[in-house]
This record gives structure tokens, C-alpha cells and sequence, in this order.
């Protein structure tokens, strides 16, 4: 059984957290015959390996992610990588050699990614509080309250932060001051994936994803929305079934294009300023998809890593050698696809091809946020605090 491996808290209820069990792992599945689990993720096999991941430093990092295992991955800007635990420890290290540069304690409970942008860190916690902290010594420039709990990474423009809650609601903030400057709702379905989706903030306009299954491009003067698009219709009898979470982030092209995955539905290539469907292909994801060139990868809910063709929607490759493995969101180092999985190993995947080309273990307890990337560097946080910073060769 892999039950000791899985994210503790895969769907959730307005006040309510549901543990994921073998009976919710049949429903998702189907159940397995002759009482089998759901989900076999696949032994690793050996392979010609054609890169190497060599360890430059690693540091422990508080307590890690915590029993639920909060979606807190690392950021990085410039020289500086940014990690953080669930109690609230949050810390800075020199990105070449892991010195450290400074470490607080918030005293509140983390519970979103990090969010490194213009020498301001951004981050949430459970009790709806939204923090930004400056990226020279970890000082608190201002705190600020939303309605709910805060999974995603905040997300910027010039002049404001868009913080998305578990509970549906968009809360544009001040990115000075941290003041409320508008406040967008959605309905929420009554059972939900874990997690939110992640707003994808420009300058002039959001685009935010939402449990329902809809897609809304929002006015940042005034959270008012320009147009709106179902992109997965719930479908199926019990709550399960009727899943379909928008719960990655929409990645937008400089000439319009708009990607979007869901859950129990298809990712989708829309035209930006009015939601047109340009494409659509029948993949599963509540990971945000990446863009590599001309190619557009996405790591689907079975673990296959899928290169499509960006134009088309054509499937170029598809990689299942880790399959059911709980793959985290794909990154990207120096012509490689970056993912780590529920054993906290680190596979790199040729972004062309699909193929492996290389491997290495962080810690068995197992990586759940996505890698923070810069070139060829590639930083990953266990699940256990751990966070190793790894160099692509050659």
C-alpha cells in the first residue's frame, strides 16, 4: 500500500478537511479488483542516463510541510532562495553556496507557496492572513486578512497582490500598503480539490480559476469581470465524479494565447482578450502546465508527463515511465523537464523527447511542491524541510 506516501488532505469542504482513504482513492480510480489499491505507482527502472544531478548544498528548513503537507514551495529571486515550514519559520539562503542570509519566525502557520518578486517576499497563511516581507532581511512590511485560507502563492502586478482563497474569493490588495482595493466571489462547489487555483495577474487584467469548472478574466481597476468561460462541466453522479477544478495557473503568451488545465476535463488553448477556444485535449491536470518553446508540458493526474504541440494541441510525446509515482507541477532547467515525486526523487525529463535522462533522491519523504529553477540550478524542498539545491551537468 502507498497510503503512507499520499497528501494527506487532497480535497476539501468549506469548513471541513477530508483525509484521503482507500475508499476516496477507489472513487477516484475505480475500484481495483481482488482488493489491490487504486493507485500502483510504477517501479523505477534503470536507464541510459545522459545528465547528471550533482548536489552543490542542502539545508534543513524548520519542520517541513507539515501532516497535510501545505503546497509551500520555494521561490527564488535573483541570488536568493527563499523556503519556508508550516509553523511559520521562513528563511533565506545564498543561492550558490546555501549560506544563510536570514531566518524569522512569524508566529502564524503557514500554508502557501512563496512568491519572490521586485525585493518583496509574498506568502499566506491558514488563518486568511496575507504577509509580504522584505527580501533584504525578512522584515514584515505589512500583514493583511482575506476571507479564508491561503494555498496559493499571492501573485503581482505593479501595483497590486491578487491572494486567491480556499473558499472561492479573489481579494486584490495594495501591494504597498497591503489595503483591500476590491474583492471578486465565486460559487464554490460542495466538495473540492485540495487547494486553489493560482491567478495569473498582467498589468491591465487577472485570469483566475476556480473549483466550478469556470475561467474568469478579471478588470484589476475595479475586479469586475470582462468575460467569463466554463472550461470543465461537472459531470457524474456523486461528488466526486463531478470534480473539475481549475486548480493550476493559467500560462499566458505575449501574443495572446492562454493555457489552462483542469481536473476531470481537458487542458485548453483560449484566446486571451475575448476566451475564444483555440484547441482542446483530453487530459486531466490540476498542475500548472509550463511552455518551453513552442511546446506546451504538462504532468497529467496520472503522472504522465505530456509535451504538446502549442499550435495544435498535439500530443508530440507522452512519458508514462512514472506513472501513479504523484508526480509534483513540472519545472524547468537548461533544456530539461523538472519533477519530483512521492519517493523524493528528482527525474529530469529531455524537454524535446520526453525521455529520462537523469535522476537522483532528495528524501524519502517525498517532494510534493513544485522545484524552484534558474538555468541549469534546480532547488527542491522534501517534504520533511529538507531543501536540496541540485546542478544540471552537462
Amino acid at each position: 500500500m502507498i497510503m503512507t506516501s499520499l497528501p494527506k488532505s487532497l480535497f476539501s469542504k468549506p469548513s471541513l478537511r477530508i483525509t484521503v482513504g482507500a475508499v476516496a482513492l477507489a472513487l477516484l480510480a475505480g475500484c481495483a479488483s481482488k482488493g489491490e489499491p487504486a493507485y500502483t505507482p510504477k517501479e523505477l527502472r534503470s536507464f541510459a542516463e545522459t545528465s547528471s544531478l550533482e548536489g552543490v548544498w542542502s539545508r534543513n528548513v524548520g519542520d517541513g510541510l507539515g501532516h497535510a503537507r501545505y503546497p509551500i514551495a520555494p521561490a527564488r529571486e535573483g541570488d536568493t532562495v527563499f523556503a519556508a515550514d508550516a509553523n511559520g519559520l521562513v528563511a533565506a539562503f545564498n543561492a550558490d553556496n546555501g549560506n544563510s542570509e536570514w531566518e524569522i519566525e512569524l508566529e502564524t502557520p503557514i500554508s502557501s507557496a512563496l512568491n519572490a518578486i521586485a525585493g518583496q517576499l509574498y506568502l499566506g497563511t491558514r488563518n486568511g492572513e496575507v504577509i509580504s516581507l522584505d527580501q533584504r532581511d525578512g522584515s514584515v512590511n505589512w500583514r493583511s486578512r482575506v476571507s479564508s485560507e491561503v494555498l496559493a502563492a499571492p501573485q503581482a502586478n505593479q501595483q497590486l497582490l491578487l491572494v486567491q482563497s480556499v473558499d472561492g474569493q479573489i481579494t486584490a490588495l495594495d501591494r504597498a500598503s497591503g489595503e483591500e482595493r476590491w474583492v471578486y466571489a465565486s460559487s464554490q462547489p460542495s466538495l473540492t480539490l485540495r487547494g486553489t487555483g493560482t491567478p495569473m495577474v498582467i498589468d491591465p487584467v487577472s485570469f483566475v480559476g476556480f473549483a466550478n469548472g469556470r475561467l474568469a478574466t478579471l478588470d484589476n481597476r475595479n475586479g469586475q469581470p470582462l468575460w467569463e468561460l466554463q472550461v470543465a462541466t461537472p459531470r457524474g453522479r456523486s461528488d466526486v465524479d463531478r470534480l473539475v477544478d481549475l486548480a493550476g495557473q493559467p500560462v499566458v503568451t505575449p501574443d495572446g494565447r492562454l493555457f489552462v488545465t483542469s481536473y476531470n476535463g481537458n487542458v485548453v488553448a483560449l484566446e486571451a482578450t475575448r476566451g475564444g477556444v483555440l484547441w482542446e485535449s483530453s487530459l486531466s491536470s490540476r498542475h500548472t502546465p509550463i511552455l518551453v518553446g513552442n511546446i506546451l508540458l504538462v504532468v497529467t493526474d496520472d503522472s504522465h508527463v505530456v509535451g504538446l504541440d502549442a499550435d495544435s494541441g498535439q500530443e508530440l510525446w507522452r512519458n508514462d515511465d512514472l506513472e501513479d509515482r504523484w508526480l509534483t507541477a513540472p519545472a524547468f532547467a537548461d533544456g530539461r523537464v523538472v519533477v519530483g515525486d512521492f519517493e523524493g526523487y528528482v527525474h529530469l525529463l529531455d524537454a524535446r523527447e520526453g525521455t529520462l535522462v537523469g535522476r537522483t533522491r532528495v528524501h524519502k519523504s517525498g517532494i510534493s511542491v513544485r522545484p524552484a529553477t534558474e538555468g541549469s540550478t534546480i532547488h527542491v524542498q522534501a517534504n520533511n524541510g529538507r531543501l536540496e539545491t541540485l546542478e544540471v551537468t552537462p
